[in-house]
């Protein structure tokens, strides 16, 4: 029970009151407990899908890594490298997450006719390659927000399941408890006082009538 609860009747509606907001409010933290649930789910599934993508781009980029021993003065890895990762932002059940659109590479500057036609190929496929991360980056921090949030609703939802509303019906049940044991007491006390006034009028009664005694007669 909560400390220093006064067993009053102001503090006995003051936990019904709030009572009935947590029984309120409840249903609907679980419910976004239940739609997070869901979206992590969604997204654990893109966060795998993104960890195949990266695989099988790594994958077939991997056979020109040697060939990039001469990359024939030019620097594939940094035409490669994202200059722009575009996102949008879509709230899901109240978080604000952001969403892949794409990513922007630096247009190539070198000429097709002077270099060996293998540069645009490993090219392309390096840039897959970090488009694939650069989704599952995106997804991941997706995945970390909606699980952040999931842990604070979910400790929102035990504290009201487990601690809030358990502790105001045990104080209201306290508090009857006092006010029924007052006022027990209190009828208790008035039938006392009643009897006793009652008696007190009976006996008082009695002294008060005259007394009347024939004259003697000499």
């Amino acid at each position: 029970m909560a400390a220093k609860v006064k067993l009053t009747r102001p503090e006995l509606k003051r936990y019904r009151d709030a009572l009935v907001r947590f029984q309120r409010y409840l249903p609907m933290l679980k419910l976004k407990q239940q739609q997070l649930q869901i979206s992590l789910r969604q997204v654990d599934q893109q966060r795998k899908e993104a960890a195949r993508d990266i695989k099988a781009a790594a994958e077939k980029f991997n056979g020109y890594r040697q060939i990039l021993a001469d990359p024939a003065g030019i620097d594939v890895a940094a035409l490669a490298r994202p200059q722009e990762i575009r996102t949008s932002t879509l709230n899901i059940a109240g978080v604000n997450v952001p969403v892949f659109e794409d990513v922007i590479f630096t247009r190539p500057t070198y000429t097709l006719f002077a270099t060996p036609a293998w540069v645009d190929r490993a090219l392309l496929d390096l840039r897959e390659v970090n488009r694939a991360k650069a989704r599952m980056e995106i997804v991941d921090r997706q995945y970390q927000l909606l699980q952040k949030e999931l842990t604070k609703i979910t400790q929102r939802v035990n504290l009201f399941e487990k601690v809030k509303i358990p502790e105001a019906r045990e104080i209201i049940r306290v508090i009857r408890i006092k006010l029924g044991d007052e006022m027990t007491a209190a009828v208790g006390r008035a039938k006392i006082a009643k009897s006793k006034l009652s008696e007190s009028e009976v006996f008082g009664g009695m002294d008060d009538k005259p007394n009347h005694q024939e004259p003697q007669t000499v």
